[in-house]
């Protein structure tokens, strides 16, 4: 990778990152299902366009921030667990992706990384994290686990579905 591109990179990742931020915070007043939404469609859209390594970038930064400004994950335990379903949507689509964005590729991608996102997020908090690593009243543990359920499947699903709307219209801009 020449300067050129590695400048081309960082600010495309930069852009990427500095928009989901900004749509988290922004969107939060109006619920999960929009604000995942969008999250997930910037992740597909950074994976898509700018290449893997910035997805995986702006999907493990993306709870970071989101939790530091208080937009994102309640509790500082379950961060890991929010990056890796981010983690394993981007992959998804990087690698099904890889040869180009035809619809049958965006259409696998779609489908597997919603259902692969949603079972992360269940294992890894329903059954790991609020069991194991959280203290919560029985209450507590409920409304955080009806968050991080089929809400997941569904924002991951819409935000996809986004995402491969207007990628290879994005793409081409970047490119040029």
């Amino acid at each position: 990778m020449n300067n050129t591109s590695k400048i081309r990179w960082i600010t495309t990742t930069a852009i990427f990152i500095a928009m989901l931020v900004t749509l988290q915070s922004v969107t939060k007043p109006m619920g999960q299902y929009v604000t995942g939404s969008m999250v997930n469609m910037v992740l597909v859209m950074s994976t898509l366009t700018a290449g893997l390594a910035s997805g995986v970038t702006v999907a493990l930064l993306s709870p970071v921030f989101a939790f530091i400004l208080g937009i994102g994950p309640a509790f500082v335990q379950l961060v890991p667990f929010v990056a890796l379903g981010n983690l394993v949507l981007v992959l998804v689509w990087g690698i099904v992706c890889s040869k180009g964005l035809e619809i049958k590729n965006m259409a696998i991608s779609l489908a597997a990384g919603a259902v692969l996102k949603f079972g992360t997020l269940y294992i890894g908090i329903i059954k790991v994290a609020i069991p194991m690593l959280l203290t919560l009243n029985e209450k507590q543990a409920a409304m955080i686990g009806a968050s991080f359920s089929y809400p997941q499947l569904v924002t991951a699903a819409i935000g996809g579905f986004i995402a491969m709307l207007i990628a290879p219209t994005v793409k081409k801009a970047i490119q040029k």
